[in-house]
């Protein structure tokens, strides 16, 4: 297994150590927001999004005149989150304090549960917890004004779309649009599978936003002081490779594929039959669902949940079971399909194992999630994707590539996420000063310039960093065979100007510039000398005093990513990925062949000779390709 990201952190406890009104950092920060009518908290998971909430609607219910809170999950077992709690014995003025009778995230009717939802609203009880489904079906029975001086609270805000198709989104555009009510959003990942943005810009602009980063809560742990993402390529079928990357020492979430993604066997319930018998022998399951597994090499018992199956009274078995154990020794692997994942809480889980490429950015950090709260067992967490070799054999070879390319974005994001933050200025002449701790000086570096682009780079860095690295065009620039300026220059400021239209040519080269040093930056490799610091980038080591923008966008910001596949995949699969590309490479646009064309006299210095359109050097061929594209436009400006 190859890991693309490890990250270690300082242990420094500051994320789980609470204020004397009981709150948490995270916790503490939402709370200082709270006058918001419309609030965004983005922050990973087990970082206390739900307490935060607590805290801020009982500040609403009691002090802002809020009449009624309102709080929906997107399953009825994240509903459990939201339990009454006991706040004033660590230092807050109230507790929560829900009704059971109006907690509907219960097993039931949904007919039964909009009735209870239209209850709730003429009654004098102050809290519901609903599903998603429940609140868009009560919906549809009620006309917005009814939600006056209500808290509405929504649980996984990802699952929110601008799309018109989507209900959710267009429920919540007609609360904010036509009622007076309070929203909170919560969120671990602002980020969604496909195009559609979660909110529209001019929704967006409403909400206050609260952001707590990820190396903010892993930092600030007590016992976890590393994660590494990694990945383990296989070929054939899965099943044959399972037992190369499951550590039945390790507590373990295993997603198995999608059945209709191209690594399932069509047969779930096999496929979970097959790990089983991989990791041993089953000697029976337990009255509460247990699937008591003795192990080949050792005879190790070990306990496995079988989250895949869909029969109605062994799952209600095993959810509760897990629900309630909570020991280490109570479960050692879980075997999942669709859950297991966002608001899945076993602290105990030291390794997320998922087999297949997922598309969607949202669920990958959710499952990295599971992996990633602070236990006393483990002190190292880790992610890995077990996902299928493209073979030449194979009809589906582009759709194989493309996953896998895409897979590694999603690390690459994923490294940006979990790394601290640099703060960048600009560095102008005579400026010998040195950069402060987790400062750096770029010369020709842009400051923002409006309170937008600051927003931006305040609040949606990460959210711009996933739909550039989801876009189809600079995935296929992942094994270098694009020009690092063209990819710095020409296609990302593309994608800065389709996912914010309002903004000026100045404010979008200031917004890529603060992407671009951020991903070179945080992908390259410091180290000190005596008293001078060097970053090393695509095989270079730069004084950080020397850094130019102009230099640092002569860098591949996908470099380490294109290094990685290098060195994980067989020299014949990485010609079957060029190839691929080749076939469906991106059409050249006159910026790049600019671009390229400057670079043409370099090249004819070092080698003696101008680009070969025959080379296998996709750098050199794509130059060459520039001199015809550029002389085909010479001879049509020609002839008129």
């Amino acid at each position: 297994m190859t890991n693309i990201v490890e990250v270690s952190y300082h242990q420094t406890g500051e994320s789980k150590s609470t204020n004397a009104l009981g709150m948490r950092e995270m916790q503490a920060k939402a709370y200082e927001a709270r006058n918001s009518q419309y609030l965004l908290l983005k922050a990973p998971p087990a970082s206390g999004k739900s307490r935060a909430l607590m805290f801020i609607a009982l500040d609403k219910l009691i002090n802002q005149g809020i009449k009624k809170v309102i709080v929906t999950v997107p399953e009825r077992s994240i509903g459990s989150s939201f339990d009454m709690t006991d706040l004033m014995s660590h230092g807050f003025y109230a507790s929560w304090e829900p009704s059971s009778a109006y907690n509907l995230c219960t097993p039931g009717s949904d007919k039964s549960k909009v009735e209870a939802f239209k209850r709730f609203l003429d009654s004098n009880e102050k809290i519901l917890i609903c599903t998603h489904a429940t609140l868009r079906f009560a919906f549809e029975q009620l006309d917005e004004k009814r939600f006056d001086d209500c808290l509405l609270a929504i649980d996984e805000f990802h699952h929110v779309s601008a799309d018109v198709n989507s209900r959710l989104g267009e429920l919540v555009r007609a609360i904010l649009n036509k009622s007076s009510a309070h929203m909170i959003a919560m969120t671990g990942s602002y980020f969604r599978g496909d195009s559609a943005p979660v909110l529209l810009p001019e929704d967006e602009s409403r909400f206050t936003k609260v952001t707590y980063n990820y190396y903010e809560q892993l930092n600030g742990y007590e016992h976890l002081k590393s994660l590494g993402i990694g990945y383990h390529f296989y070929q054939g079928k899965y099943l044959s490779a399972i037992s190369e990357v499951l550590d039945t020492d390790k507590k373990t979430i295993l997603h198995i594929p999608s059945v209709n993604s191209g690594e399932s066997t069509k047969d779930k319930y096999a496929e979970v039959g097959n790990i089983l018998d991989a990791i041993g022998e089953v000697e029976r399951v337990t009255s509460e669902g247990v699937i008591i597994v003795k192990r080949h090499n050792d005879g190790k018992i070990l306990k496995v949940a079988d989250l895949v199956e869909d029969d109605p009274k062994s799952r209600a078995k095993i959810d509760d079971y897990l629900n309630t154990h909570r020991k280490l020794d109570d479960m050692d692997l879980i075997i999942a399909l669709g859950k297991a994942k966002e608001g899945f809480d076993w602290p105990y889980c030291e390794h997320a194992l998922t087999v297949g490429y997922r598309s969607s950015l949202t669920e990958i950090i959710q499952i990295i999630g599971r992996a990633t709260r602070d236990s006393e067992n483990k002190t190292h967490a880790q992610f890995t994707n077990l996902i299928a070799q493209p073979d030449a054999q194979d009809s589906e070879v582009k759709l194989s590539v493309n996953n896998m390319l895409k897979a590694i974005t999603a690390s690459l994001l994923m490294e940006q996420v979990l790394a601290p933050n640099f703060k960048f200025k600009p560095r102008f002449e005579n400026d010998d000063e040195p950069n402060r701790e987790g400062e750096l000086k770029i010369r020709g570096f842009k400051r923002p310039s409006s309170k937008r682009v600051e927003d931006i780079l305040e609040s949606d860095l990460n959210d711009l960093k996933a739909a550039i690295l989801q876009d189809d065009v600079i995935v296929k620039a992942i094994p270098g065979n694009v020009d690092a300026e063209v990819i710095n220059r020409v296609l990302i400021p593309k994608i800065i100007k389709i996912k914010y239209p309002d903004l000026s040519d100045m404010e979008v080269e200031e917004v890529r510039q603060h992407v671009v040093i951020d991903s070179v930056i945080k992908n390259g490799h410091i180290i000190e000398n005596g008293d001078k610091k060097f970053i090393k980038m695509a095989d270079k080591f730069i004084n950080i005093d020397d850094l130019h923008i102009d230099l640092i966008d002569q860098i591949n910001p996908f470099q380490k990513a294109f290094e990685i596949l290098s060195k994980s995949v067989t020299t014949q699969v990485l010609k079957l990925i060029h190839e691929s590309i080749e076939a469906t490479r991106i059409e050249m646009t006159s910026e790049e062949a600019v671009i390229l064309y400057k670079k043409i006299p370099g090249f004819k210095s070092e080698h003696g000779r101008l680009p070969d359109i025959n080379s296998r050097d996709f750098a050199e061929k794509r130059m060459a390709e520039a001199i015809i594209y550029l002389n085909k436009l010479r001879r049509e400006k020609a002839n008129g």
